[in-house]
């Protein structure tokens, strides 16, 4: 369950830095400049935060085999603090994780098994993200909020539709909602009005698949979170069993041990 979700909300910030790829340019005919300029706006935001808390309430459609859909829920509270500090706690009906990192170590912590597993760490978050993920296969939640807009993505050549919805409210606030369209992808972002260009609600639907499975993500935002160093360093409890988390890299090994690697 909780692989499908880390997939699952990987997919937009995939689509959006694609990379060095050969295929040409999609046709632009429908991409209005407005809608295009209120991404940047947020992803130049986004990248001036030095230290937020944000709450994301999720739900995602998965398709079972038989083509039928379920869906599931998850809740996610992060706090970040650039360039190097972090600590998000994830809660699904399966399990309930949380990732530390404190500029020298990343931890993973299973709060239902009591494992955890601590690798040492780049010093920041971006490339923890990045190598965590390469190394680990494990994907940080919220991961697009820190790439989003950085001149290495690609997401100007991957749109090909890009509409200003207009005026609308999330959660009672007041937001512009603006529709994207990708190959293989439909989403619509609600972003806030006025000098704080929040993301505040996002919605994927894959339209690759028949029954065109869908992501719903809804953020509450705190622009002075409360915390100390502490926060971000896993101190674990006296009856927690350290594991090692297997680089999914590695070649193919007899030894299962490492294998435990999967509170992932």
């Amino acid at each position: 369950m909780y692989k499908r979700w880390l997939c699952s909300i990987a997919i937009l910030s995939f689509s959006l830095s694609l990379m060095g790829q050969s295929n040409p340019a999609p046709k632009k005919a429908n991409i209005e400049p407005g809608a295009m300029a209120a991404l940047d706006q947020m992803g130049a935001y986004l990248r001036t935060l030095k230290a937020f808390q944000v709450k994301a309430v999720e739900t995602l459609d998965d398709v079972l085999e038989n083509g039928q859909t379920v869906q599931s829920n998850r809740a996610v509270d992060m706090v970040a603090v650039r360039p190097n500090r972090l600590r998000a706690e994830i809660k699904t009906d399966y399990q309930n994780p949380i990732l530390f990192y404190d500029g020298k170590n990343f931890t993973i912590y299973a709060t239902l098994l009591n494992y955890y597993a601590t690798v040492p760490a780049p010093p920041t978050i971006a490339e923890v993200v990045s190598k965590v993920q390469e190394k680990f296969g494990i994907d940080f939640p919220l991961v697009d909020l820190f790439y989003w807009g950085a001149p290495e993505s690609d997401e100007d050549r991957q749109i090909t539709s890009a509409l200003d919805i207009g005026p609308s409210s999330v959660d009672g606030t007041t937001c512009e909602q603006y529709a994207f369209r990708q190959d293989g992808l439909d989403w619509q972002i609600w972003i806030q009005q006025g000098d704080y260009p929040l993301p505040r609600k996002l919605i994927l639907i894959t339209t690759n698949q028949d029954a065109r499975p869908r992501f719903t993500q809804i953020l509450t935002w705190n622009m002075a979170p409360s915390f100390n160093d502490e926060a971000f360093t896993f101190d674990p409890p006296q009856d927690a069993q350290k594991i090692v988390i297997a680089d999914v890299n590695a070649p193919a090994s007899k030894d299962k041990k490492s294998e435990e690697g999967g509170v992932k």
